[in-house]
């Protein structure tokens, strides 16, 4: 490939030199310093995910590229943490160009999968087949000048939450908000609203999955500048109504797991305690939040704007062009990627038509 060598370790074979690396070339992408590309997080999910690599692409011996990525079955790749990952992607030297089959190659895999691909990375977008709107939050010139904007943008919405919070404290108790907090079972709370609203919803129970939990536990825990866990708790009466847990570098906090408690849903502690948390962090050197893509109606009153991610696969073609066919385990995994989206239906059947037989490498 490109006369560049490709070397393929697990994550935890990355060591300081190679973090440092990986952190100096985002860095110098002028990329925002997202939690979820910092080797930290693709150390986490190696440590509960057995198919966690990571490709280190080099030059002359030296490290020019990462991509973190997990194996499964018949070569399938997917984007690190995929499902739960909300920034997908390579880390590169500025101006590094390759075939994306070609390094698929050089990891022995069939295809590589995206829900979340970070908008610039130039070399994976164009096999996208969706484009959705990631809200963000912008704090670089403060929370006063965010919420100055935000009754500009929704008249009467910050006036109500605030009513709302004032309520809480007189028929509940003491309103208190916990920024970072350390509190183990205001986590576990957390985990049990959110299962149960998953639930209700109709959709996939996150928490119900071993990896996701031990995922979570493990960075609630961990203490990495670059990707580091951050619990925020707002509590009435002494007890917890709301909770959020997401991950922050020094700049950039990633809206993760937000949930509250549904016997306390008419004072809407989960505006409260994220009003209370954008106040926080303001204050604490967050420049940028990201809500991430999923839609939620509150994510449109409080964004500032919207990036572009993507969702898609980068599929390799087999010996003499012809391309592969996904088996029956990845025809599953592209079914569900599709459903509820219908624009990808007739991309997906146009990608599985006509495929030869997926050989493993």
């Amino acid at each position: 490939m490109y006369g560049k060598r490709v070397l393929v370790v697990r994550p935890d074979e990355l060591g300081p030199s190679e973090h440092k690396t990986w952190r100096e070339l985002r860095a110098g992408s002028g990329a925002p310093e997202n939690p979820f590309l910092d080797p930290a997080f693709t150390t986490a999910v190696g440590q509960v995910r057995p198919g966690a690599r990571v490709a280190v692409l080099q030059d002359d011996g030296a490290p020019v590229g990462f991509l973190p990525y997990e194996r499964g079955p018949l070569g399938r790749g997917r984007a690190i943490g995929l499902g739960v990952s909300d920034s997908q992607g390579a880390v590169l030297r500025p101006g590094l160009r390759f075939d994306p089959r070609a390094l698929l190659a050089a990891c022995a895999l069939s295809s590589w999968e995206f829900d979340n691909l970070e908008a610039g990375q130039h070399l994976f977008v164009p096999h996208a087949v969706e484009e959705l709107a990631s809200p963000v939050v912008d704090l670089d010139r403060g929370y006063e000048h965010y919420t100055d904007g935000l009754r500009a943008r929704s008249p009467g919405f910050l006036k109500q939450t605030l009513a709302k919070e004032r309520r809480l404290a007189r028929q509940v108790g003491e309103v208190r908000f916990v920024y970072d907090a350390r509190d183990p079972e205001a986590l576990r709370a957390l985990m049990r609203w959110k299962s149960a609203q998953y639930r209700r919803t109709g959709r996939r129970d996150r928490f119900a999955q071993r990896w996701i939990t031990g995922l979570v536990e493990l960075l609630a825990h961990g203490d990495d500048p670059g990707c580091r866990g951050l619990l925020s708790v707002l509590y009435a009466g002494g007890r917890p109504v709301a909770a959020h847990f997401g991950l922050r570098s020094a700049t950039v906090l990633s809206w993760w797991f937000p949930a509250y408690d549904r016997d306390h849903g008419r004072y809407s502690p989960g505006l409260v305690l994220h009003l209370r948390m954008l106040q926080a962090a303001a204050a604490d050197g967050i420049r940028t939040v990201d809500l991430g893509s999923g839609p939620a109606r509150y994510k449109d009153s409080l964004k500032t704007r919207e990036l572009p991610v993507y969702e898609g696969a980068v599929v390799r073609t087999g010996p003499g062009g012809a391309a592969y066919r996904l088996g029956r385990e990845p025809a599953r995994a592209a079914r569900r990627f599709v459903r509820g989206r219908p624009r990808l239906a007739d991309a997906a059947r146009r990608t599985l038509t006509g495929l030869g037989r997926l050989r493993e490498r």
